[in-house]
């Protein structure tokens, strides 16, 4: 107040301002202003013109010195996590992305604003390899493009770790490169985060596929160990189907993995009557008639299957899934009548009735998928069963020409 109570009266005296003494005054208070309002150091000035020169190597030089000499600096950390993201090191970025916000929150919205930048510009690196991947024909090649496209997506998740897109697409390029356990983690992360329905139905067909991989290496090599360690990945596909069908009922692909992963698991018994119940609340599901279906034809118990394919299709007569289904169930029928009576040394023509039934609907099936080859065997045998060795030739030809 005296100061300012001086400068006032010497204003008002023009000889006066003309003094050393009015300068003195001056100086001081407009000294007494920057010690109050300006705190930037040398250092952070060097760091900002280093920085709009894009010397990065400088400023990331004078920045270390600025936080060294004072760790409060909430600036010098933010200032120090732009530079290390424009020279793409993310983990330091973040670290003193955090280390500023610990100070103040002063710089949260430029934080932000950096993170979501550099989220982007991995993300969409990410999508450009795996395209690029994708493109090209050479395999070692290929897989070179997926490992950088992960790579950048696991630069994504650091930035921003609660995006559920990027763990998609992290999973899927895994997914394309055969390796099924890495994408169990993100696609858990998906599960986690978004309880998603393609999160759900991977992760489950995932841990389907890996169990059923288990068993056939159990069946070769006899190791009790991989029987454990598939009856393990059974359960777990199990549990998370069950968790995905409550959530998702009429998403057809995961109950088919939660009815195989039941048989596959040896809990047929379990799996019957969690279908049966659904069939019963929701009797216009064709996808719970279908799955309840798949399970009594397993067991083959050919008349409930029959019964229950013939209402999926009575729901949905172009349902493909049930119409080839309920094709084999009629064939598979057919044969195990046929060979019951060769076991009691009976002659009969009854199981040809079956092949029979089972005709129009495998004939539907090829026009509706003319290249699968499968499908096209199966009408091969059919037809040779029933006599009729043109159409049956034709069937395998068209097989053979299609492999």
């Amino acid at each position: 107040m005296v100061i300012l109570s001086s400068l006032f009266t010497l204003f008002l005296d023009g000889d006066k301002m003309k003094s050393p003494k009015f300068f003195l005054m001056i100086a001081l208070l407009l000294g007494i202003t920057f010690m109050g309002f300006q705190c930037s150091s040398t250092e952070l000035t060097s760091a900002r013109l280093y920085i709009q020169q894009k010397n990065f190597d400088k400023a990331l030089e004078v920045l270390k010195e600025d936080v060294a000499k004072n760790p409060k600096s909430d600036e010098g950390y933010y200032l120090l996590g732009y530079v290390y993201g424009e020279k793409g090191e993310l983990d330091n970025m973040i670290e003193a992305f955090d280390q500023s916000s610990a100070i103040s929150n002063k710089f949260s919205k430029d934080i932000n604003d950096s993170r979501a930048y550099h989220w982007a510009n991995s993300f969409n690196k990410g999508v450009n390899l795996f395209q690029r991947g994708n493109k090209t024909v050479d395999v070692d090649s290929s897989n070179m493009y997926y490992k950088m496209s992960v790579d950048a997506y696991k630069g994504a998740i650091k930035v921003q770790p609660d995006s559920t897109e990027t763990y998609r697409n992290l999973a899927f390029v895994y997914l394309t490169m055969g390796k099924n356990e890495d994408s169990i983690e993100p696609l858990q992360k998906l599960v986690e985060l978004e309880k998603s329905e393609d999160g759900y139905q991977y992760l489950g067909e995932v841990y389907y596929t890996l169990a059923s991989n288990k068993m056939i290496d159990f069946r070769n090599d006899a190791n009790a160990q991989d029987s454990v360690d598939g009856i393990e990945m059974y359960n777990k596909a199990i549990e998370v189907l069950e968790e995905g069908r409550k959530l998702y009922p009429e998403n057809a692909e995961m109950l088919v993995a939660l009815s195989n992963s039941y048989i596959g698991a040896d809990k047929i018994d379990v799996a019957m009557d969690a279908f049966k119940e659904g069939v019963e609340k929701e009797p216009e599901n064709k996808f719970y008639r279908y799955n309840y279906g798949v399970l009594l034809l397993g067991a083959e118990m050919f008349e409930d299957a029959e019964t229950q394919f013939k209402k999926a299709i009575e729901i949905d007569s172009e349902y493909e899934n049930a119409i080839y289904n309920l094709a084999v169930t009629y064939v598979k029928w057919g044969t195990d009548l046929n060979k019951k009576a060769e076991e009691q040394g009976v002659i009969s023509e009854d199981y040809k009735e079956k092949y029979q039934m089972a005709l129009p609907y495998l004939e539907k099936v090829v026009e509706k998928d003319a290249e699968n080859v499968q499908i096209w065997e199966l009408l091969g045998k059919v037809y040779s069963v029933l006599g009729m060795q043109e159409d049956a030739e034709n069937a395998f030809k068209k097989a053979d020409e299609l492999r």
